[in-house]
């Protein structure tokens, strides 16, 4: 039997201090690739403080365009 949607959440979410600890040693590990240590940091960043406020630059008569991301 397939597992409702809030059920998945639930289950993903029971994992959230065991994926922030694997993200932190995959970040403070010199030997990692450095990409790899780039995106660790990020996502960590982004889940505790939001992802940056992207500005895109409108047409010269309306000003800037704010793209809010969603958390």
């Amino acid at each position: 039997m397939s597992k409702s949607p809030s059920e998945i959440r639930s289950l993903a979410r029971s994992h959230t201090e065991k994926a922030i600890n694997t993200l932190v040693g995959i970040m403070s590990q010199t030997k990692a690739p450095a990409a790899a240590r780039v995106t660790a940091a990020s996502v960590l960043l982004d889940r505790g403080w939001g992802k940056a406020t992207q500005i895109v630059q409108g047409d010269e008569d309306g000003g800037p365009i704010i793209i809010r991301w969603q958390k």
